[in-house]
């Protein structure tokens, strides 16, 4: 019996995608528990529709991402930190307070899709990177200076 997954399924693959199963498997365990839907011409050229419509929103917000990252990638922020003896700040650089500074500049970022390799704790500049897209990753300068 053909199916068509509408979550991942550990063994059978993953969302959309379409599978042979046996009968019994289908009628009694995939199809109950909301996980596949019988696999019928009709669902199948919907499933293809959806499909190439959502290829065409992904495509579309790909280039979107990386006309961003493309400003992004020219653009150097500053972050006002408060500092101590040695140079050292007090706290840490956060994807938060990058956000906020990224906002101030028209740019609207989550601050999970900041990516700091090392926690930022001392004055200087520092590379970080901005996850925009599933592949589409923007290199951005954090200028970490001191606060008076």
């Amino acid at each position: 019996m053909k199916i068509i997954l509408r979550q991942d399924v550990e063994s059978l693959g993953h969302i959309g995608e379409i599978a042979t199963v046996k009968a019994g498997y289908a009628r009694n365990y995939l199809i109950p528990n909301q996980l596949a839907y019988v696999a019928t011409p009709g669902a199948i050229r919907s499933l293809e529709t959806e499909k190439k419509q959502y290829e065409g929103r992904m495509a579309k917000a790909r280039t979107h991402a990386e006309g961003i990252a493309a400003q992004l990638a020219e653009l150097q922020i500053t972050v006002p930190m408060q500092v101590g003896e040695e140079g050292r700040i007090f706290g840490s650089v956060t994807g938060p307070m990058i956000a906020q500074e990224l906002e101030l500049r028209g740019f609207t970022v989550d601050k999970r899709n900041i990516i700091i390799d090392e926690p930022i704790k001392t004055l200087g500049i520092f590379d970080v990177k901005v996850k925009l897209h599933t592949d589409v990753i923007a290199p951005l300068k954090v200028w970490v200076i001191g606060q008076e």
